[in-house]
C-alpha cells in the first residue's frame, strides 16, 4: 500500500492571489449525505445545496467545490470554503467568474452575491 503525503503552500497562480480576478461569496446551506448532488434552490437567504458526501474529513465540502464548479464550468480550484468548514451553513467563494455569471448559472438572484473586488 503506498502512502500519499500533500503539501499545502501558497500558490502564486491559484486565482485568489490575483488582484484582477473576481472573487464572489455566495452562503450556502450544506445537506450532506443526500441521495445525489444538487443544487436545489434558494432556502431564505441561502443556496441550499445537497452533497451526497457524508462530512467527514473534508469530503462534504471537497464534494460542494466540485458542484459549484462543475455548475459554473470553471476549475474546482477556484471554488473553496471561506467560511463554516465544519458547520453546515458555509460561505463559499468563488475566484474568477462574474456575479452575473454566477447568478445565472445557479439560477439565484444576484443579489445574493457579495463581489469582494
Amino acid at each position: 500500500m503506498h502512502s500519499i503525503s500533500w503539501t499545502l503552500s501558497p500558490d502564486s497562480n491559484h486565482p485568489v492571489n490575483d488582484p484582477s480576478i473576481e472573487l464572489v461569496h455566495i452562503r450556502i446551506k450544506a445537506v450532506p449525505g443526500a441521495s445525489r448532488d444538487s443544487i436545489a434552490g434558494m432556502l431564505g437567504d441561502r443556496l441550499k445545496i445537497r452533497i451526497s458526501a457524508l462530512p467527514e474529513a473534508g469530503k462534504a465540502n471537497k464534494a460542494i467545490c466540485k458542484l459549484i464548479a462543475n455548475s459554473l464550468s470553471i476549475k474546482p480550484s477556484a471554488v473553496t470554503i471561506h467560511a463554516g468548514h465544519t458547520n453546515p451553513e458555509k460561505t463559499i467563494q468563488i475566484a474568477g467568474a462574474s456575479t452575473k455569471c454566477i447568478a445565472e448559472s445557479l439560477n439565484i438572484d444576484p443579489a445574493m452575491l457579495t463581489k469582494l473586488n
